[in-house]
């Protein structure tokens, strides 16, 4: 199952990076931890395990080469405001301009209150810069959707005029039932194409949605109902992942009985047929509350007014785990949010107008806001929505997708991908996938087996990798290599994109340079950055701002290499105390699955009488693979030579 390490892919475009960092003008420099001068070295050396892009990728690129990028990240934290008001006066529609301030800010709980501000008094719709926008550019008839059903042969599609009119007809739905500027809309849907068109119609009207993951438990959207208090609750009847149906309309029916007891009564629950999961008369009903989609939706108008809000007016909540057990109610605004997706998707995946991009995550996650809706959709791309499970009816179907619709950007998962990896690479080899040109890793950090996995069998050794590190807070591609500009190293994240300013601290908050480990921060904001937890100031601030004043804190471990590569270790809370040293539960999990015959791990700290803790694996092996006391013995050497 290992896969051969990645080659340098031409000789020719490793030494023009080369010489691209020996040209680096005078005063590029040090930038934040970015040293063209190692750097350089360090791309001259044998030693080290770059992987190059092609000279033919990289010439036709957005950034192609260390220089450009360099050059414009400099100017990003040099000059913020002008860096991103000119991409968002170019690049986007507003029906007003904001003031002579474009960023106002406080990261700093000693200095008062915690606030971040972009392009306030700007007047615009996100809605509209995702589709009618692009519409008047021309893209009316391209396809916007791509929807494949999770049973093989069920498909549809929608152009950006199509899509346009669906969203306007549920628009105005919602307004007829009284969703107002502000309302919050709860949506407990599956990725069918009617998701993204809630998501967008909510927009367009001014509404905050918050979609809840349709795999949720009755209790969890019960207490995101009880919390945002919405005015409506959209749905649909059941949804089949895989061979299994499950009745999505019978967990809302159990949260809203749950909600009532709390206070809270929900007047409308609109209901979607999913066809190809269950049929109307399957589905329970509670007359006067319950309606079908398909019954008042599509007897409405195919236009609607656009509701203009403030660029700081909140776009959606999207609820997070806490540590506490309370959901976070993480508060998402528009126009810094919609300038930032759009620019981080530009650049980090190197879009081109001829692209078929999927990325394989839900829009119950902030990755489906960000990467499947927004991000996409406001640079007019075509994107593929798959509703089913990604190894139904076999391992190959990612990849029946792929040649399918010839999609030339795939964004997924490293579990996925080691997933995959697991089952074996004839599921890949038996499709072309020729259309490729960018693969994208998201989630948590991909460990360096997989990353030559999916370079190299899935990529065929020809496709740069996105490996993006980025929050639900972050609203967007915060540390990620831009394909064409930087060689990469396999399970690194690279560099900040443009205006982000990565630091590592230690535990007194103390800025490390150089090579290193410690705690990341993040110095100064950024458009996408989240404003607040909704209804809860203060959590937000006790929990990001006050363990390290000054700096937004992410919660997550970093390592610096002496080439100023960053590697995350994983969340600072999943460290295991042993002896005294401090291990990251990611290290030993990337440790365990880079041995050939380890598919998947998930490490865990347990109480040692001696050593305080110590640290209890949970292994999956490569299929066909016998259990030895041999091969645990391998396991833990493997461990104890790379951590």
């Amino acid at each position: 199952m290992a896969s051969s390490s990645p080659k340098n892919l031409t000789t020719t475009n490793h030494l023009r990076h080369v010489e691209s960092m020996a040209s680096l003008p005078s005063g590029a420099g040090k930038i934040s931890h970015l040293n063209a001068v190692i750097l350089g070295e360090a791309l001259a050396s044998e030693e080290n395990d770059f992987v190059f892009p092609s000279d033919d990728f990289s010439r036709q690129a957005l950034i192609p080469s260390p220089h450009k990028y360099l050059e414009m990240y400099k100017r990003s934290i040099e000059d913020p405001a002008g860096f991103w008001s000119g991409i968002a006066s170019s690049e986007f529609y507003w029906k007003q301009k904001w003031g002579d301030q474009v960023c106002s800010e406080n990261l700093d709980v000693r200095k008062g209150d915690i606030k971040i501000e972009w392009f306030k008094g700007g007047i615009t719709n996100i809605c509209y810069n995702c589709l009618d926008r692009n519409i008047d550019a021309g893209l009316a008839d391209k396809i916007a959707l791509y929807w494949e059903s999770n049973e093989p042969g069920f498909d549809a599609h929608l152009t950006y005029s199509q899509l346009l009119h669906r969203v306007c007809q549920l628009a105005n739905y919602l307004k007829s039932i009284g969703v107002r500027k502000g309302d919050a809309v709860i949506v407990y849907l599956p990725m069918l194409m009617e998701l993204p068109i809630t998501m967008l119609a909510c927009a367009r009207i001014g509404a905050v949605h918050s979609v809840v993951f349709a795999g949720f438990s009755s209790e969890s959207l019960a207490q995101r109902i009880v919390d945002c208090k919405p005015k409506v609750v959209i749905t649909c009847n059941a949804v089949k992942r895989g061979p299994k149906t499950i009745h999505l309309k019978d967990i809302v029916d159990a949260a809203l009985v749950e909600s009532a007891k709390n206070g809270i009564s929900i007047d409308v629950c609109l209901t979607y047929e999913n066809q190809s999961a269950l049929k109307k008369e399957s589905t329970k009903w509670q007359e006067g509350r319950d309606v079908w989609w398909e019954d008042v939706v599509p007897k409405y108008p195919t236009t609607c007014d656009v509701e203009w809000v403030d660029a700081e007016d909140p776009l959606f909540l999207l609820y997070t785990s806490g540590s506490t057990g309370k959901p976070k109610g993480v508060l998402h605004t528009t126009g810094g949010y919609m300038v930032y997706t759009a620019t981080t998707f530009k650049y980090a995946f190197d879009y081109k107008e001829s692209d078929v991009y999927w990325c394989t995550a839900d829009c119950g996650w902030i990755t489906g806001h960000s990467y499947v809706t927004y991000g996409p959709m406001l640079n007019g791309a075509t994107v593929v929505v798959y509703e089913g499970a990604p190894n139904y009816p076999d391992s190959g179907r990612c990849w029946d997708i792929v040649d399918k619709y010839k999609v030339t950007i795939f964004y997924t998962a490293p579990t996925l991908v080691r997933s995959l990896m697991r089952d074996g690479d004839e599921y890949v080899t038996r499709y072309s996938r020729k259309s490729l040109r960018v693969l994208g890793s998201v989630g948590e950090p991909i460990n360096p087996s997989a990353w030559r996995w999916f370079f190299n069998v899935v990529g065929g050794s020809r496709c740069p990798i996105s490996d993006t590190w980025w929050q639900t807070e972050t609203g967007g591609f915060m540390i990620t290599p831009l394909p064409g500009a930087w060689p990469q190293k396999p399970g690194s994240a690279t560099f900040p994109f443009f205006g982000v300013q990565p630091v590592i601290v230690d535990e007194k908050g103390t800025e490390i340079d150089g090579e290193c480990s410690g705690y990341l921060c993040v110095k100064g904001s950024w458009p996408g950055a989240f404003r607040t937890l909704y209804g809860d100031h203060e959590r937000y601030e006790t929990t990001y701002f006050r363990p390290f004043p000054g700096y937004y804190f992410t919660g997550d471990g970093c390592s610096r290499d002496k080439d100023g590569y960053h590697w995350l270790t994983g969340r600072v809370d999943d460290v295991i105390n042993v002896s005294g040293h401090r291990i990251g539960t990611a290290e030993v999990e990337s440790a365990l699955v880079s041995h050939p015959q380890c598919a998947e791990a998930a490490v865990v700290g347990v109480e040692h009488e001696v050593k305080g803790q110590g640290i209890y694996a949970f292994v999956t092996l490569v299929e066909g693979v016998p259990y030895s006391e041999e091969l645990r013995k391998s396991l833990i050497l493997t461990v104890r030579n790379q951590v």
